[in-house]
């Protein structure tokens, strides 16, 4: 999708429908039509699709998707729309190819590369792309994230905000701020452990990001750590599930206002191992949330004086009520 068409989109999608002021849109992809879910008033008629082309011929060609090609994507510095050459020294028959016929296909593959980057932007793209694929990679981060973070890139650029700035740096960045966008944080220690960069300077380029592209990002909250740190943790499900009730019995608390989002999933996840008899001590929870035993310490002790528990003997407290 071209980027036009993409802040296009987003436009509609905030703007509320005339009829009912409703912003809960549907897209029927059958018709082409974008509507409204509550009054089904009609905003498009003419959606363009710009997925694969599934087509089949009348007299049974085509069955095999011939024509069926990838569709855009902010991944690549082309967006997918040149011709990329496959790697296999092979003919149309899967047979191996001759010797001097691989010399001939490995010259025409790094021509083929080098006629693909016209100018030093999309040099720079190429680079940071490649970076970007590889940081997703070793964090394990879903494709809508790392197309997220490919497309804040992509705006980085345009405003020209690379300029005096490390590759690695603002690629961290952009990975950082997609995560958040799309409410799968990742704190800024475990993004520098696989990045060539820091903490602070993914920090401090991401403020930047934020505040040039104007995008509004909401606040990391705990919830959105549980489930890993438990995953990391080894801990059973009925953990994470007491980790969230906790969460949820002490959210908006005056005592817990303004504390770190991590050190609060980590003392959740530490008093739910407490109270389902699945405990891990602190020195394992701070090794997994990336904070101090003394900042889960602090956070717990707190949790528990929002919900009447004995910080010295929790279990106690919870059967005595």
């Amino acid at each position: 999708m071209r980027d036009e068409d993409w802040k296009e989109e987003k436009l509609d999608d905030d703007r509320p429908c005339e009829d009912c002021g409703s912003k809960n849109w549907e897209l029927n992809d059958s018709r082409g039509e974008r509507s409204c879910g509550d009054c089904g008033l009609v905003r498009h008629e003419y959606e363009i699709d710009y997925g694969k082309d599934w087509r089949v011929f009348s007299d049974g060609e085509g069955t095999g998707n011939e024509r069926a090609g990838m569709p855009q994507t902010n991944l690549l510095h082309d967006k997918g729309l040149t011709t990329d050459m496959g790697w296999q020294n092979k003919d149309y028959s899967g047979a191996a190819i001759s010797g001097d016929a691989a010399k001939r296909m490995n010259r025409l593959r790094r021509q083929h590369a080098r006629t693909r980057v016209r100018n030093s932007t999309e040099r720079n793209l190429v680079l940071a792309l490649g970076e970007l694929d590889r940081l997703a990679g070793n964090m394990g981060l879903p494709t809508s994230i790392r197309e997220e973070a490919a497309f804040i890139y992509r705006k980085a650029v345009e405003a020209k905000l690379v300029r005096g700035r490390s590759i690695e740096g603002m690629v961290a960045a952009a990975i950082y701020t997609a995560c958040r966008l799309g409410a799968n944080a990742r704190t800024l220690d475990e993004i520098g452990s696989f990045s060539k960069t820091g903490r602070k300077e993914i920090g401090r380029t991401s403020r930047a990001l934020v505040k040039e592209l104007r995008l509004r990002v909401p606040p990391a909250m705990p919830r959105e750590y549980i489930p890993r740190f438990c995953t990391d943790l080894s801990l059973p499900v009925k953990v994470q599930s007491r980790a969230l009730q906790l969460l949820a019995d002490t959210e908006n608390h005056d005592a817990l206002a303004g504390r770190g989002p991590t050190g609060i999933a980590a003392a959740s996840i530490y008093l739910a191992g407490i109270l389902e008899h699945n405990r891990r001590t602190q020195r394992e929870v701070a090794d997994v949330a990336g904070v101090t035993e003394v900042t889960i310490r602090n956070r717990f002790k707190e949790m528990c004086g929002v919900l009447g528990l004995n910080p010295e003997s929790p279990i106690d407290s919870e059967t005595s009520e």
